[in-house]
């Protein structure tokens, strides 16, 4: 018998073992992306795992958690208290004359004087005094809100464990 022939009834076994090894290994690996709906109690359906995953047991990505439409976002700030918002349009500035020669004045424009948004609690929003004080506040808008229930959502599997990655809008959308 030549060696290099090997036994048929081991190589036909090594092949099947080989084949079912590949079978698994794929099975396990080629569940990457799913798709799944936020429940009412903030569980995750997914479309491949028929029992709904307690919120404490997957995780969302940091954008999914920054607030509800409306909230405040961010705010301007160069003075006031950290955090205030307040800012000036209206700066001194040394500029050149006609002659080339130092001057200093005012550039921008005063604050129309009527406070910004106000903070949640009602609090102040700027003082809209001489110097121009005044906030700005972005808001969050409706495509970045938060998670809520009947969310239709992306979902990353990371090994054994499920990662909502972002809301999932129709195509439609994009013609707003």
């Amino acid at each position: 018998m030549n060696p290099s022939s090997g036994n048929k009834g081991v190589n036909h076994l090594a092949q099947v073992l080989a084949g079912q090894s590949k079978k698994d290994q794929d099975r396990n690996s080629a569940l990457v992306l799913d798709f799944g709906e936020i429940m009412d109690d903030y569980s995750l359906q997914t479309n491949t795992f028929s029992i709904p995953i307690p919120v404490e047991d997957y995780h969302v990505c940091r954008q999914l958690t920054l607030g509800k439409t409306g909230d405040i976002l961010a705010k301007t700030q160069e003075i006031g208290s950290p955090g205030s918002g307040e800012h000036n349009h209206k700066k001194v500035a040394t500029l050149l004359d006609s002659r080339g020669l130092p001057c200093t004045g005012t550039i921008g424009i005063p604050a129309a004087g009527q406070p910004g948004p106000p903070d949640p609690p009602q609090s102040s929003a700027g003082s809209g005094g001489d110097e121009g004080a005044h906030q700005h506040h972005v808001l969050i808008p409706e495509k970045m809100r938060r998670l809520k229930p009947g969310d239709r959502v992306l979902v990353a599997w990371v090994q054994s464990e499920a990662v909502v990655v972002d809301i999932i809008c129709p195509a439609e959308d994009l013609k707003k």
